[in-house]
């Protein structure tokens, strides 16, 4: 079995994946913190991998950017390889100063402009909501890891570059957006019309505030608090 975008077999892929949006960061986070290691995917480079943690099944699996690549993943591990749970891990540009670079984000909520919902299933509402236990399972994790994290909308959007970055004020007034990236209100969309789980944590990569921003590098390897709570949020 396999999909035209995934090469992986029935039974390769865990019931719960970290979905990153760089497939690099996928198999840093699998040579970091997963044993037992398999490569389940390397179709159009975007890697796959599962294994174990603490004794876990996980799997890890790069999305790409956007709503649509996230869309197309996302739909295909819920659909044809009974993937209950996905947590997006990715990077977010922050639309206040309380969000700092490197600070965690975990949404409630993802307000998007974009008719991905609407086209894809019918929903007709511009902001989507993650699974409600996973998120307080998440919230569990990072307690007992001792990590602080930021829970507010996200700004899901299409758009990356823009001709005026006067909207980082008016999204914030008028959704409250903490931050934006550019995938979550896709994959919730995706788990609301399949009955399934999905969260999303960010960690904070550029800011529109400070103007500071990470290297590549650092967002490959760096953002390892969203990784950990991800993880121990199995146990939860």
């Amino acid at each position: 079995m396999s999909t035209p975008h995934i090469s992986a077999q029935k039974g390769d892929i865990a019931k719960v994946v970290l979905m990153p949006g760089d497939p690099l960061r996928a198999k840093f986070i699998a040579e970091t913190f997963l044993e037992n290691v398999k490569q389940v995917n390397a179709v159009r480079n975007m890697f796959g991998y599962t294994g174990t943690y603490k004794g876990h099944e996980v799997s890890v699996f790069g999305s790409g950017m956007g709503m649509p690549s996230i869309g197309i993943y996302s739909y295909e591990l819920y659909t044809q390889y009974d993937v209950e749970t996905i947590i997006r891990i990715g990077s977010a540009g922050s639309y206040v100063k309380e969000a700092k670079l490197f600070d965690v984000i975990l949404a409630d909520s993802a307000y998007s402009e974009s008719s991905f919902a609407k086209v894809a299933f019918g929903f007709e509402e511009d902001v989507l909501l993650p699974s409600e236990k996973l998120n307080q399972r998440l919230v569990n994790s990072a307690k007992k890891l001792g990590i602080d994290i930021h829970m507010g909308r996200i700004h899901s959007s299409d758009v990356f570059y823009r001709e005026s970055l006067d909207h980082t004020k008016t999204i914030f007034d008028e959704h409250q957006a903490l931050c934006v990236e550019m995938e979550s209100f896709g994959l919730f969309a995706n788990a609301k019309f399949l009955n399934k789980e999905a969260a999303c944590l960010l960690t904070i990569s550029d800011s529109f505030v400070s103007k500071e921003e990470t290297t590549p590098e650092q967002r490959e390897t760096s953002f390892t608090q969203m990784m950990e709570i991800a993880l121990n949020s199995i146990f939860e």
